[in-house]
């Protein structure tokens, strides 16, 4: 196991060279980046925004709109002057070549340096330390739930496979494993966050406006409060697979020569499925829970936040999508991939722990 451990440990860093590669690669063949952004907003927004993205020479560069020439090189620049093109692209840094664009980055990245958003005053760490708790809450709220309303449902269905109940709970099932996450939060805003019918859940945020005027037990309800609709819609979008795995653990199990031997010998069937099986059977469901946490955390909570405005990771990653904000676009990616791949290592890992039967090793990886 500590060989396997360490040869993904090594595989890491250059998993993470190709992630930011690909998307290195992709980003500058996109059109619409920083530059062709901040072009955009002097064009539509006039001597304000040149203030605003020069911090304070607003007027050089204001002045450099009405002189005659121009540059091809981005859609809108024309009619503006070519070195006030210039000043824009080196204050975001496109003033070098893109490989040498690249290669600084990657040096930063390895010492955690990811520099400063181009649109808010903060570096990238500190937005993503300020934004993190959000998008844990979600995630462990979410998988804690998830487990608690598949395990004791997929038991159920095993215990009772064929019969009226299992086929009833199946149509849910199947339900929620072909309706995605941010559909089921639409359906619940519009019945029970004031879109059309009821206003009982609060639609924005984590936390009420007057949080911090509250006691503390006063803080613990109002935090839940707002938590019920976007993780009820993770754990109704996310909640079927486990529940199947769950029932199919299960059967399996139930279907093993132990299980009847206990049976011979004259155990109760309580006994047998809470002594033997259970334990048995919830080896991988169990070892799945950092699998099911990396899936909620980069899979299906980033439109939740945007749906309910949660000013988390994956809201903030959407933004600097869209305002093309790539220290920040990047600085998320690059976490996000690391922690992700720290969190699959340590789910296999704990499938091997669990069941040592299972080798990892023998997979050449």
């Amino acid at each position: 196991m500590l060989a396997y451990a360490l040869r993904r440990l090594a595989l890491i860093p250059l998993t993470l060279l190709g992630i930011m590669t690909i998307n290195f690669v992709v980003a500058q063949l996109a059109p619409g980046g920083p530059v062709e952004q901040a072009i955009a907003r002097i064009e539509g927004h006039g001597e304000g925004a040149t203030q605003r993205l020069s911090g304070g020479g607003g007027e050089s560069m204001a002045a450099g709109r009405n002189r005659e020439g121009g540059s091809g090189a981005y859609r809108g620049a024309k009619g503006l002057d070519p070195a006030f093109i210039k000043e824009i692209e080196k204050q975001f840094g496109f003033d070098k070549p893109p490989i040498e664009r690249f290669l600084q980055m990657v040096g930063n990245y390895a010492r955690f340096d990811f520099g400063k958003s181009f649109y808010r005053d903060s570096r990238v760490v500190d937005l993503v330390l300020e934004k993190m708790p959000v998008s844990i809450s979600l995630g462990l709220w979410t998988t804690l739930l998830t487990y608690l309303v598949s395990i004791p449902l997929g038991i159920a269905k095993a215990r009772r496979d064929g019969s009226v109940f299992d086929i009833a709970t199946s149509w849910a099932v199947i339900i929620g494993y072909a309706v995605p996450g941010f559909l089921f939060a639409i359906v619940l805003v519009v019945l029970f966050a004031g879109g059309k019918y009821l206003s009982w859940f609060p639609l924005r945020g984590l936390t009420s406006p007057d949080w911090e005027q509250m006691g503390q037990w006063a803080r613990i309800k109002d935090y839940f409060w707002h938590l019920v609709l976007p993780v009820g819609a993770l754990v109704i979008g996310g909640f079927a697979s486990l529940t199947m795995l769950t029932k199919n653990c299960f059967l399996d199990e139930i279907s093993k020569q132990y299980v009847m031997t206990a049976r011979a010998k004259g155990l109760s069937e309580q006994r047998i499925l809470y002594g033997h099986v259970f334990r048995n059977a919830m080896l991988l469901v169990i070892a799945g829970f950092p699998a099911a946490l990396i899936h909620i955390l980069f899979a299906g909570s980033i439109l939740i936040e945007i749906i309910f405005s949660l000013d988390g990771l994956g809201l903030l990653g959407y933004e600097a999508v869209m305002n093309r904000d790539y220290p920040v676009m990047f600085g998320t990616l690059y976490m996000f991939s690391l922690i992700g791949l720290l969190l699959n290592l340590i789910s296999d890992l704990t499938y091997q722990w669990v069941d040592p039967r299972i080798d990892f090793s023998q997979r050449g990886v």
